[in-house]
């Protein structure tokens, strides 16, 4: 039986409509946005306010929810997928995606929180999102919530 661990995941939008991404410190070129596991006993919008504060900084009276949308899944790549197993019992990710709003009051994004996943952040509008950024085992993901928040059918270079 394939096992799915939750995960949450945050589509964080300015006050211009701008999309938040964020690059990992340990890959550059690979952007992302905030995400992060649900841990025990948690729920999946505890995870999130956690995770957006120790990502980037923001704390949950910084923004607003907008809407949330569930069971975006993707499986860890071969490569991996075995030792996830044996750690955690689990073949990917199920993930639920939420929109949320910044509010005009909320401090400067810090991703150089500890520990620090992500080492730098930019503004993008949501159609210039490039799915070249994203590992290929996330881009169905990826492509899915892109469609499914904004309307905007990405394509990967030579990955149609």
């Amino acid at each position: 039986m394939v096992r799915y661990r939750p995960n949450v995941a945050a589509l964080i939008l300015n006050t211009n409509g701008s999309l938040l991404i964020c690059e990992r410190s340990n890959m550059p070129g690979a952007w992302q946005f905030p995400q992060g596991g649900v841990d025990n006993g948690e729920s999946i919008e505890q995870a999130l306010i956690r995770e957006v504060r120790e990502e980037v900084g923001l704390g949950k009276n910084d923004y607003e929810i907008l809407e949330s949308r569930e069971g975006y899944r993707y499986l860890y790549p071969p490569e991996v997928r075995e030792r996830k197993i044996r750690k955690n019992g689990n073949h990917g990710q199920e993930q639920t995606y939420f929109l949320c709003k910044l509010k005009p009051t909320a401090p400067a994004i810090n991703v150089h929180q500890t520990p620090q996943e992500f080492g730098a952040y930019r503004w993008i509008p949501p159609n210039e999102f490039d799915l070249n950024w994203i590992p290929s085992f996330k881009r169905e993901v990826y492509r899915a919530v892109m469609e499914d928040f904004f309307g905007i059918r990405l394509e990967a270079a030579g990955n149609p």
